[in-house]
């Protein structure tokens, strides 16, 4: 008789040798499972399977992902963040790196407005990336900057990310927002910080734009075109993300008024059209039936890991980790973060994070703070060669001369800005902590 400690690790080996051959994420997670869960239970086990299904179709929090992810899109297709992105370019210009702030500082409004990195990345990276270099930006910096303000709508609320997380770890979305909101703005502070040093150190990798082409806007124009492009859309990130963590609105209330809101804007704009009904109902579907299609194939597995006993095998494990309840969390750091250089968030939230989650609650940890930890990490896989999906997503749309090398190398120094980040919020659990007791969740 195997024993079912051999069991689950062949049930791991045997996902992650599927993956290496590229069989889809999700059928590696399925069969992997069922196969395990077969040899260990028989049939018997996965009579609880029809009632995990329905409660994934039918989570009323979960409902609130395609609805942000509609809004998101309809925003992008709508050309808002293309206007938004021109508009502070313009305002911004005047600096060292002006551009790259500005592409920092629509990565917080797009992640505030969509959480969709792919939409953010794709958007910037067509818009941007062949003015930054007839302006002299240096390749990997102009292409650095790009895919680090895509990952930011990973952290800075409503992130995909964290309604998944909220899930997880039992908090409630509004909290997880509220205790993301100021961890996500210390992120892109740094990276503002980051670039404006660069423009003192070396100007030449991030010139301003010259004084010649700043002079066509005047002052006047430009204070229109911010009221114009910029304020409209951030003031429906305030309604959105204010009704949720003040408590007037559910999150999925708050996102059906969010998309509600993104087709008005879309209205005012006169841009609205049957075309740009279709692609954003198209880009909503698409998008939400591979997340809803992972998690509902991630189900045997989860079921089949705890059924074989799973979490005591990784309890025995833990309980062998020196450090106690500060050593396990580093050692939840460091593996999601070694994987996430193979895997997607979605995989790495619902496979390794269900296993540990009963060693912090027997420690007593804060799971607000351990969630936002999480989500901050799962934010790097978007960035970590050799299969950081923002990376990919901008070598679709790079302009010849730009190599994957560029794209790496400029990738690098925002991953370690990133773990910078990671630190501070290891180190000070308020910056996460504060907010969601200071409004009372």
């Amino acid at each position: 008789m195997i024993g079912n400690e051999w069991i689950i690790l062949g049930m791991i080996g045997g996902f992650l040798s599927m993956m290496i051959i590229g069989i889809p994420v999700a059928i590696s997670l399925a069969v992997s499972g069922f196969v395990a869960g077969y040899i260990g239970f028989g049939p018997m086990l996965f009579n609880l399977m029809p009632a995990r299904l329905y409660g994934v179709v039918t989570n009323y929090t979960l409902l609130a992902i395609p609805l942000f992810v509609f809004m998101g899109v309809m925003l992008e297709k709508s050309r808002v963040a293309e206007d938004m992105l021109e508009t502070i370019g313009k305002a911004m210009g005047g600096v060292n790196g002006g551009m790259g702030l500005a592409i920092i500082l629509v990565g917080v409004l797009m992640g505030a407005s969509t959480g969709i990195v792919g939409a953010t990345v794709v958007t910037v990276g067509l818009l941007t990336l062949p003015v930054l270099m007839r302006r002299g930006y240096h390749p990997s910096v102009a292409c650095g900057t790009i895919c680090a303000s895509g990952t930011l709508g990973q952290i800075i609320p409503p992130s995909l990310v964290l309604i998944l997380l909220s899930d997880i770890v039992g908090e409630s979305v509004g909290t997880l927002f509220a205790a993301a909101f100021i961890p996500g703005l210390v992120l892109a502070v740094i990276y503002i910080l980051y670039l404006l040093i660069l423009g003192i150190i070396k100007p030449d990798l991030v010139p301003a734009i010259p004084k010649e082409e700043r002079a066509l806007t005047s002052r006047s124009q430009l204070i229109k075109d911010l009221l114009r492009n910029v304020c409209p859309p951030l003031l429906l990130v305030v309604a959105v993300l204010g009704s949720i963590v003040g408590g007037v609105a559910a999150p999925t209330e708050a996102a059906s008024m969010g998309a509600l809101g993104a087709i008005l804007l879309a209205v005012s704009m006169n841009r609205l059209n049957w075309t740009l009904l279709q692609e954003a109902l198209h880009g909503t579907l698409t998008i939400s039936a591979m997340v809803f299609f992972i998690l509902l194939c991630a189900q045997p597995f989860s079921l089949a890991f705890r059924g074989l006993g799973g979490e005591q095998v990784v309890h025995g494990f833990f309980e062998m980790l020196p450090g106690g309840e500060l050593g396990a969390i580093i050692f939840l750091m460091v593996l999601l973060f070694i994987l996430g250089f193979f895997l997607e968030w979605i995989e790495i939230s619902y496979i390794a994070l269900p296993m540990f989650l009963p060693i912090f609650s027997s420690y007593g940890t804060d799971m607000v703070w351990l969630a936002i930890l999480v989500a901050m990490n799962l934010q790097m896989s978007f960035l970590t060669p050799p299969f950081g999906w923002a990376l990919f997503f901008l070598k679709g749309v790079v302009p010849p001369g730009i190599s994957i090398k560029d794209i790496y190398l400029g990738a690098l120094p925002f991953v370690a800005l990133q773990l910078c980040a990671l630190l501070l919020l290891f180190n000070f659990p308020s910056i996460a902590t504060w907010l969601p007791k200071a409004i009372g969740w």
